[in-house]
Order: structure tokens, then sequence, then C-alpha cells
């Protein structure tokens, strides 16, 4: 990995920008979800617009080209046949099917992002409207599509589950720092949360200076929502109509409603989360009248007479200070009997 710079706070995705000080990016990730079906393709997209996503997101392949034939080869049954082919060729939508998905796009506002999955993908859907690529987790280490994918001028969206730090500091290397977000992943559908390492997002963040965004495969929403928490300004979690419906992704994926909650409560942390700076609210000052004993804005002392607290013939002295050790001190306060003569 090249020699660290200044954090690129963010990156510009459509008309939106991406990073720290913005709003988190949500993508909702269709990949094949639509079980090779142009009308649940459509629906999804409709579903993931109503859940107030930023993006959907598709993935191209050219199945020649990224399976091996022996891997075609092999037996599987599934509802488009009896070989691992005839299951991955069904579930690949063509170019005509991509064109109208994305005119779907730009007519409810929605971004779509592409995961390509190999050289001729990229080129079948370079003429499209997409605002930023994704370089799939399984697609890391794959150097000429990394090339490829950056040739085309577009941000870079580069997932990193079942990587080496070693493997990832290569692929950015071979991309460039510039419109790149990485985003934390673990490869498995779904996802054990002993397995999520959250802790990951501040660590890529410090190392690559970039934003760093979180693609989640588990149950639930609290793990994704603590991601933004930790720091995430993007988060990608597969969106399916029905998490019974046949398919591999299905039931590691979020349906229309649950999304929509996710969507609402990531919105909800980023604004409870603050600017970090320690401060009294306007709204605490009638709590403190009411319940604080001793306020001063710059030593504890009584700032005010506390009618029947203490006896009237009764006094507060202090504070004496006594130094315990570096930078730790002893502060006490007594009472004592006011002189006659006192007011």
């Amino acid at each position: 990995m090249s020699g660290k710079k200044m954090l690129q706070k963010t990156v510009q995705i459509g008309n939106k920008l991406v990073g720290e000080g913005q709003p988190c990016y949500v993508i909702a990730e269709i990949g094949i979800n639509h079980n090779g079906d142009m009308a649940i393709a459509e629906k999804l997209i409709r579903e993931s617009h109503r859940a107030g996503v930023d993006a959907v997101k598709l993935q191209k392949r050219t199945i020649d080209v990224v399976y091996s034939q022996e891997e075609l080869a092999k037996p599987r049954e599934s509802v488009f046949g009896d070989t691992n082919g005839d299951l991955k060729r069904g579930l690949e939508l063509n170019d005509a099917a991509h064109l109208m998905l994305s005119v779907e796009c730009q007519m409810i506002d929605i971004d779509l992002i592409y995961s390509c999955w190999d050289e001729n993908s990229v080129d079948s859907v370079n003429h499209l409207e997409r605002p930023a690529y994704k370089i799939a987790s399984a697609s890391l280490t794959d150097d000429e599509l990394l090339k490829k994918t950056r040739a085309t001028g577009k941000p870079i969206i580069l997932s990193t589950g079942m990587s080496t730090l070693a493997q990832i500091d290569h692929a950015v290397d071979v991309l460039g720092d510039d419109d790149l977000i990485i985003l934390h992943c673990t490869s498995t559908y779904p996802t054990a949360i002993e397995e999520l390492n959250l802790n990951c997002i501040p660590m890529l963040k410090e190392r690559y200076q970039v934003p760093i965004g979180y693609s989640g495969h588990e149950h639930g929403l609290a793990t994704t929502v603590a991601a933004v928490a930790l720091g995430a300004c993007m988060v990608e979690r597969h969106i399916t109509l029905d998490r019974s419906m046949w398919g591999s992704d299905q039931s590691a994926s979020l349906e229309p409603k649950v999304f929509t909650r996710l969507v609402e409560q990531i919105h909800t942390v980023e604004k409870a989360m603050g600017n970090g700076e320690k401060v009294v609210y306007e709204t605490e000052r009638p709590i403190i009248e009411k319940l604080r004993r001793v306020d001063d804005t710059t030593f504890p002392q009584l700032s005010a007479p506390y009618p029947g607290l203490y006896p009237d013939s009764m006094r507060m002295t202090g504070p004496k200070v006594r130094e315990l050790g570096p930078n730790e001190f002893e502060v006490t306060y007594s009472m004592e009997t006011k002189p006659k003569d006192a007011t």
C-alpha cells in the first residue's frame, strides 16, 4: 500500500456526497433475488424506493467467462434445469432487461449501481446511467477487472469479504484511493453475529483514509445500525420480496417493510451521534434548577442559597484541595458553625 495521506472526507455518487459529515448512503442489493424474472426485478426497485434507500444494486456477469465449463457442468437441480450452468444462465437478465431497469430507476430517481464480475460485463453496462461501480468481494483479487472498472472513471465501491489486509492493500494500490469507498464485509450467508467483526470499521478508516461503509448479510437490524454508529457512511443489505422465496440469497435478505425500518433506524442513530462536543443543552437547565444541589461552571461549590438544606447556624467551607499524585487530587468540604456576627 502506498504512503498514508490525509483523510478523503467525501465521494460524490450521483447527486449525493458520501462520507464524513454526510447522511449514510443506503443501498438495497437486489443481486440475484429477482430469480431471473424481470417483473420481480422491477417490483424490487419500486419497493426499495418506497423504503427510502439511495440506490439499488444489480449484478452482471458473463457466465462462460466467470465460471469454468467444469463448474457449469456440475449437477444442480433448480427451476431452470439440472446443472449449475442452467441455474447461472437462468438467473442472468439480458441486456434489454438491464436497459429497462436503468430507465425505471431514472424515472423514480433512485441510483442504480452495478457489480460486474468480468471485463465484458463492464462494457455491456457502460452505456447505462450508473453513478458508481461496486467490486464484489469475490473479485477483489482480480487485477484486470479492477483496472477495467477504474478506467470507466466512475467512483468505486470495494467490498472486502473473505480478504486479508494484504489483499485489500494490493487492491487499493491497483485502484488508487481517489473516489474510493471501502466496505467492511464478511462473506457468509447469513453471517454469524460473532463473525461480523464490526470493530474493523474504524480500523479500515484509519488505515486507508477513505470513506468506509458496511455490507451486511446477517439476520436482524441491530448490528447494521451499530455499524453506522461505528462510522460506516454507506450500508448495503440484500432486499427480497419474501424471505421464503426460492433462491440462495433470499433467507439472508430483508423484506421491504423491514428494510424501511432499517433506513429509519440508521437515520435516527445518525441524529443521535452528535458532534462529540460535551455541552449542557438549554433543555437541561430546568432540570439543573430542579435537581442539582451544587452548581457552578468552574468548580463545585454552593452558588445560591437552598432554603432548608442546612440549619441557619451552619455554613459550608472549602474546597480544600490535596494533591495525591500526578494528576490526582482530593477535594473536600466541611460544615462549621457560623460566628454569631456572620450573616
